[in-house]
Formats: C-alpha cells, structure tokens, sequence
C-alpha cells in the first residue's frame, strides 16, 4: 500500500524545536531535548482516559513483520538505538548491566546507540531511507509517542508477533495497553513513561507546599521565582487543566484563554521565565521557588536534595510516553522482540527504573524494585498507583495547520 509522505514541518514548528537548542539557557540533556522533539501530529492519552474506556488488553499477532525478512535464526546481534542517560550503566560507563545479561542468556549481542538527541532531527535521518523501503540499520529505536504514532501510520513499523513476546504481553500496565496511535500495542511497547508535575523548592517558599498552577500564577509571595516549560504541550496542558479544561477536548477558546492567563503572568513578572531542563539547577538553588517540571529530574534531584518537593494538582497532570518499535526492513525482528520482551521480565525493568527514574510500565515490578531501592519502589512518580494513574492526562491530537497555529502563538507567550 503507497502512504502519504508526512506534512513538513512549518517555520513556527522548527522555531519551537530550535528554541530549546539554542536559548543558551543551559546544558540540554536528554529531557530537554525529548520535549524540544515533541512537534507532532499524534499524541498519547493518559492513563485516565485509557482506562476510563475499557480499553481491551493487547491481542497476540501472528502476522510477524509483514513480510520484511528476519535474519534473526543466523545472526545472533541486533542494533539498539536509544536516547542519552536512558539505560542502567555502571559508575564507569563502559558497561550496561542489563543488557549484558541480555546477552549472557541469548548469545545475543546487542550494539547499543545514544543517537537519539531530538525526535525530528533523528527522524530526518532514517525518513529518507524508511520512504525509499531501505533497512536504517538499527532493529530497535525508542521514540516519543507522537512520532512513533506517525511512523506507524506511515507503514515504517513492523507488526510485532505477541507470541514472541509473552512477558510484554502479560506484563504491560493496563493504562498503556492501548494508544489510538497504536490500537492493541501491534507495533510498539512503552520504554518510559514521562509525567509532568509541579515542583518546588521548600526552603525558597518558606516551608509552604505549592501544588496547583494557580499558586504559581497568583501567589505574591512566589512572585518573580516561577518557571513554566517551554513545551508547549506540557505548560499549555497543565494550564487548561487548572482553568477546568481537559486537554484531551478543549477548544481553540480554551486554549487562547489558557495563553491570556499566562500572558498575565508574564507581563506582572510573576512568571521568571519559560525553562528547559535547565530550571532544575534554579530549583536545586532556591532561585526558582516553584515551577513545572518533569518528574524523573525531580526524583534525581531528591537524592541530593530534600529540600525539592513535588505534588500533583487536583486538577491532574500531564503525561507522555517513549516507546520501542521495530523499523521496516530490519533485519533482525525477532531479536529485537526477545529484547524488547526481557525489559517486560519484572527483574529487568526493576534495574532500568532504579536507574531512569521514570514511568515504568511494567506490571508486578514493584517487589524486584524494592530489593534495589525501597524508595524508589514507594514513588507514585516511578511506579504510579491507581490514584496517580486517574490523575493523568495528555494533550489531544493536532493536525499540522492546528499545530503550528498554537506553537505561533505559544511562540509569542514565552518570546521566542
């Protein structure tokens, strides 16, 4: 079947991309470089929409890869390309724990990439071959839910065989199970999930908590010691939400009030800045009091930090996903299913959150977390409960002509 080439992306939207390379506002690690990429068309529900629908549980597929070869029975490697700092490793650096034991039980050799610095510029790279039908030379890529929403879409994704893939499937988080971007996980299976939640310094407000946007935006006493994010998504979505307005539905009224409340903001100097990763230093110090954040920086900087604090609003919080899936043409499929189903084996995934700190999506995780960090097996923001998972929610899908409407316009609210 011929697919359409995909819509390119405006001026508006790579002036949102390059904003984050080149604010000079810090060292950009992989989190900011993640939201930098989150430019799309497809978006991921949350957990409270999924699993307010009855969303059914993934089906087994046979049907492989649709026809690619797989020389998977002759060549014991696959190639593993991922994002920076995304992978447990040891103090030294030269060694993965996890995927070494990947090997040790498969003969599988594993040639792991941190080539993954943004989602559109990776995918200018391997576009042009994934059009042409040509093997990109990596059998497994980890990419944020938008994206792998429209490489699916595309026909640039091999079906996965759930059959090869027993712990994924019986292991998979219910909320996770069943993306409208990927109906039943045919394609792809989460890698992390990312929440986005209010952070604050206690020392900074003075032993006060601050928890919804409306402190942020109205509190006299944080005036002047307030970020926002300069992902769109995340700041305009938990916006909306506090003003009574889902993200998965609102309006472009909703969204254009959402920017006059935070205009306001802006031009009464309540608002210090719109940050990328960079604000989690400012926060560290005390000079931002309070802002929005990213949870798996927050779960970091509490190690060092207790003075770092986090809550989730009653309104809800935002929330988004990478993903693993398998390029068309790969050669090696059913290598990198076995792969992509040992990180479902509850062990596996244990060592992988300890180190990540983010979503795991891996049901029963929690008692092998617990042997390596009880904290982190008692964080909502590494292991969400039912209540964490109701509270979630994510910004609807955009088609290009909406998206770039609200990216010019987020454009103009932060300045860039």
């Amino acid at each position: 079947m011929a697919h359409d080439a995909p819509e390119s992306l405006s001026s508006v939207q790579l002036a949102a991309i390059q904003r984050h390379l080149t604010t000079g506002r810090g060292a950009l690690t992989r989190r900011s470089l993640l939201r930098a990429g989150g430019v799309g068309a497809l978006t991921f529900g949350g957990f409270a929409a999924l699993t307010g629908c009855g969303i059914p549980a993934a089906k087994k597929d046979a049907k492989g890869s649709g026809g690619d070869p797989d020389y998977s029975a002759k060549e014991k490697e696959l190639v593993f390309s991922n994002w920076t700092e995304y992978m447990d490793v040891t103090d030294d650096g030269k060694h993965y724990p996890t995927l070494e034991e990947f090997t040790r039980r498969t003969g599988i050799k594993v040639t792991y990439k941190t080539d993954i610095n943004d989602n559109n510029e990776f995918f200018g790279k391997i576009q042009p071959q994934l059009a042409a039908g040509q093997d990109i030379g990596r059998d497994i890529i980890v990419l944020t839910d938008w994206l792998v929403g429209r490489i699916i879409g595309l026909g640039w994704a091999q079906t996965l065989d759930a059959s090869l893939m027993p712990h994924a499937y019986a292991n998979l988080i219910d909320p996770f199970r069943a993306p409208d971007w990927d109906p039943g996980r045919a394609h792809s299976y989460p890698w992390a999930g990312i929440p986005t939640v209010i952070a604050y310094n206690v020392k900074a407000t003075g032993g006060r908590k601050v928890d919804s946007v409306s402190q942020l935006l109205d509190d006299p006493k944080l005036k002047g010691r307030v970020a926002f994010l300069t992902e769109m998504r995340d700041t305009m979505g938990m916006t909306l939400l506090d003003m009574g307005k889902a993200p998965e539905t609102f309006t472009t009224d909703d969204y254009d009030a959402a920017v006059a409340r935070l205009q306001k903001g802006v031009d009464s100097h309540q608002i210090r800045r719109f940050a990328g990763n960079d604000y989690t230093s400012d926060l560290d110090k005390g000079d931002i009091a309070a802002c929005l954040a990213w949870a798996g920086d927050i779960v970091q900087l509490q190690a060092e930090n207790p003075a770092v604090r986090y809550a989730i609003p009653k309104t809800g919080y935002m929330i988004s996903s990478d993903n693993m899936m398998v390029p068309a043409k790969s050669r090696h499929r059913s290598n990198a299913e076995r792969l992509m189903d040992y990180y479902y084996e509850p062990p596996a995934a244990a060592k992988l959150a300890e180190y990540i700190n983010y979503v795991c999506p891996c049901d029963n995780v929690k008692p092998e977390l617990a042997k390596l960090d009880k904290d982190a097996a008692n964080n909502v923001l590494i292991i969400p409960d039912a209540k964490m998972q109701a509270a979630s929610h994510n910004f609807r899908s955009l088609s290009n002509k909406e998206d770039t409407a609200l990216e010019q316009k987020f454009s103009r609210l932060i300045g860039a």
